[in-house]
């Protein structure tokens, strides 16, 4: 076939789509030029679609020498289905050489593989190419059943279908395979161009001609972008460091490489800071390997384990470089970093031979590096290239950010439940109105630490006040505005407000806070809260809520309900006012509060869960922790989507013996009296060491209620941990503290009653106000 000096297969366009380069030799042009100039100028002439047997032509060309050189065109007709042409083998040979047959113009010195197969799919005839790929001589073909020469059986199946297809339709075909070509010793993926071929003046196919081009390139230029799509889709699923470097070697292997790992800088899994230089050996911790094949040494390194990398091995090298290193097998550095690998790695778990090459690409994000993705190639063929290092960065940067992201939010969540955990009470003041238990379990989603608070603060007359809470939000600035809430609470309960007052006071606080706020795009401040006194003398508990959740009552018979509430509004929202609702509890019942985290999420109906929370509190328990446990395990989900806190207090009452009560009648002449009736009621108790003081304050604060105050008056002494005096009159006048000069014969009455006691204060009430005074039972420490 020498006498051909191009050969070329268009589309019945004339688009060339693929060539031999016999022209560029004589005319220095490529087939493709030569080719595509003849067949526009033929079929400009002789348009597709004309039943001609063969078009023919001359093109002129001029050599790079400066030499002209015509050459004599063949366009033979490949008709599709419609009987109409597909496409045509074009050949070019010179003036006065011998007329090329049909199969010579087919089989020139073609740069794809081309095969010709009967209608049984037996091969008739192959190409230089075609038999470079099979890695076997022509002969050795011939007559051969296709399946018989491809030890792939899917791709055999596959490939049968089409030749089928084609002489059973008579209409042409594509088919895209990816097969391993033994003679060149890797994988290619081939694009064959199928089209039938038919005797003349016949419409029945006899067989089918096959262009194969190799698109190796194009391949695995659609597999890299396809595992970049699925890297955005699969890492980076949760907030965990651990686990995005599982999902990032979940992608590498097998696909890009039979064995990689994941290993980060100590600071990245703790809270200290970046260092500055990275120098010399480097020291990372393993959070992530696989491997898709046996004997690769993950033990060599166990997950959790620091290892020391060598200075001049090529991890260390990423590290410090900030880019990716290749290392082939034959590589002193490369051989090196194996034959650590090996000692270190149990028996049966070494290096196979076939280990052969390695990339190391750092994790970096934001500027950081923040450790390095090392992957080694054994049973695949080809080494670790440009493309390959490309592709390396590229995920590993992806998988970088994720991991910095999952640092970022790491450390802010200790962060903020660390400061939730300073600003919680961490002991519960003593005190004799109630026992309690509770529990607070930070949130374990990607939303991060909530706001959610609780209190037990003791008030005057033996009364508390029990507090939950709850600000929008996560992270450090809930935490932060949480503390602020509850410090203001415990400032307000000082004052002794009414619960509905209290709430009252701090809407106004949460109002400021957010307007204060000055950050352009500052979120919206807001909060829940729950205020509840309970007194153990009147067996009464008062509760007030500003959107939240009412308490719950588990009453002695152990019927349990929810407390009656009108809810206000959130704190920050304004506009309405808050109510306060009062009941009596019989001793011995348990009032739950809660925060809406423990009853509602999304895919929980709410009065479900609430309904759950009822029966879990009826249920038996020693103690008040043990029904903490058992309420939170059958109400909570498996995984809460909010943060929780739950405060359990059962009722304790002050009975008769230890509360005595006096009516005052308005008088100075009372007031001996009424000093007598408290010194005979301390000597019932066995509190005569008390006496002294006692008198002094009930003389005080009685005479002060008769001269400034309004009836009715009344006397109460209560024996709890400490002595506690109460003078209520009808006046909401407070009275307050101050210093008399040398000569005044008034204004030291309750300086002294503040230096002779522990504490003193006063309290409105709803028919005037109680002025109150502590003393300690226990004999002073002199």
């Amino acid at each position: 076939m020498e006498h051909v000096s191009a050969t070329a297969v268009t589309d019945a366009a004339g688009i060339v789509t693929g060539w031999s380069e016999g022209a560029r030799r004589l005319t220095g042009h490529t087939a493709e030029e030569v080719v595509g100039r003849a067949a526009r100028e033929l079929l400009a002439e002789d348009p597709p679609g004309s039943a001609m047997a063969a078009l023919k032509g001359t093109v002129v060309l001029r050599h790079r020498d400066g030499s002209l050189h015509t050459l004599v065109l063949d366009a033979c007709p490949v008709l599709g289905g419609d009987g109409t042409p597909a496409g045509y083998v074009i050949t070019g040979r010179r003036p006065g050489a011998a007329e090329p047959t049909l199969a010579g113009q087919a089989f020139q010195q073609a740069s794809m593989s081309m095969s010709v197969f009967d209608a049984q799919q037996h091969y008739v005839r192959l190409n230089d190419v075609a038999c470079r790929v099979m890695g076997v001589p022509e002969e050795a073909l011939i007559g051969r059943f296709f399946s018989e020469t491809v030890e792939d059986a899917e791709h055999s199946r596959g490939f049968l279908a089409n030749l089928r297809q084609v002489v059973e339709t008579g209409r042409p075909a594509r088919y895209e395979s990816f097969t391993g070509a033994p003679a060149l010793n890797h994988e290619h993926a081939w694009t064959c161009e199928m089209w039938p071929l038919r005797d003349a003046g016949s419409t029945e196919p006899i067989g089918v001609a096959l262009a194969a081009f190799d698109s190796s390139d194009q391949y695995w230029a659609r597999q890299r972008l396809a595992l970049l799509n699925e890297a955005a889709a699969t890492i980076g699923t949760t907030l965990d460091v651990v686990r995005t470097a599982e999902e990032l070697v979940g992608l590498l292997v097998p696909r890009y490489a039979d064995f990689a790992s994941v290993d980060l800088l100590e600071w990245v899994l703790g809270a200290d800071e970046p260092p500055t230089v990275l120098e010399g050996d480097i020291a990372l911790r393993r959070v992530a390997h696989g491997s898709a094949h046996e004997g690769t040494p993950e033990a060599a390194v166990r997950l959790g384990e620091t290892d020391i990398y060598l200075a001049s091995s090529p991890p260390a090298r990423a590290v410090r470089e900030g880019r990716a290193a290749l290392s082939q097998a034959g590589e002193p550095d490369f051989m090196r970093w194996v034959a650590e690998r090996n000692t270190r790695a149990p028996a049966g778990r070494t290096y196979r031979k076939g280990v052969h090459s390695l990339l190391a690409v750092p994790l970096r994000a934001r500027g950081i590096t923040l450790g390095v993705v090392v992957a080694v190639r054994i049973a695949h063929p080809d080494d670790f290239g440009g493309d390959d290092a490309v592709l390396g960065e590229e995920l590993a940067s992806r998988a970088a950010v994720c991991i910095d992201n999952a640092r970022r939010f790491a450390r802010e969540r200790t962060t903020a439940l660390a400061l939730q955990n300073s600003l919680l009470p961490r002991g519960l003041p003593g005190q004799a109105a109630v026992e309690v238990a509770h529990r607070y379990l930070p949130c374990g989603s990607l939303a991060g630490i909530g706001g959610d608070w609780f209190d037990v603060i003791p008030l005057s007359g033996s009364r508390v006040a029990l507090v939950v809470g709850d600000v929008v939000g996560h992270g450090i600035p809930s935490s932060a505005t949480m503390g602020r809430l509850c410090t203001a609470v415990r400032t307000l309960a000082d004052v002794d407000l009414p619960p509905d007052e209290l709430l009252t006071h701090l809407d106004d606080l949460v109002t400021h806070l957010a307007s204060d706020d000055r950050e352009d795009d500052a979120a919206e401040l807001g909060a829940t809260c729950l205020y509840a006194v309970y007194d153990p003398v009147s067996r009464r508990l008062t509760t007030a809520a500003a959107g939240h959740p009412p308490p719950a009552v588990v009453l002695p018979d152990g019927t349990a309900h929810l407390v009656p509430l009108s809810a206000g509004p959130p704190l920050g929202v304004g506009g309405l006012p808050f109510e306060a609702t009062e009941i009596e509890l019989p001793e011995g019942a348990v009032v739950a509060l809660y925060t809406d985290g423990l009853i509602e999420d999304r895919d929980r109906d709410v009065d479900h869960a609430t309904d759950e929370l009822c029966r879990a509190l009826t249920a038996k328990s020693e103690t008040l922790d043990d029904l903490c446990d058992t309420v939170l395990k059958a109400v909570l989900p498996e995984e809460p989507g909010d943060d929780v806190a739950l405060l359990l207090a059962r009722t304790r009452a002050l009975g008769a013996d230890r509360v005595a009560t006096w009516d005052v009648e308005p008088g100075p002449v009372h007031v001996a009296a009424t000093r007598q009736a408290a010194t005979e009621q301390l000597t019932v108790w066995g509190l005569e060491e008390a006496s002294f003081v006692t008198e002094l304050v009930v003389s005080e604060l009685v005479t002060n209620a008769i001269r400034y105050g309004e009836p009715p008056i009344q006397l109460r002494l209560i024996r709890d941990r400490t002595l506690i005096c109460e003078v209520s009159d009808g006046s909401s006048t407070s009275p307050h503290l101050r210093r008399a000069h040398a000569f005044d014969e008034g204004g030291r009455g309750l300086l002294l009653v503040a230096q002779l006691t522990q504490r003193w204060g006063s309290r409105q009430t709803g028919s005037g106000k109680t002025i109150w005074a502590e003393q300690s039972l226990e004999p002073p420490d002199f």
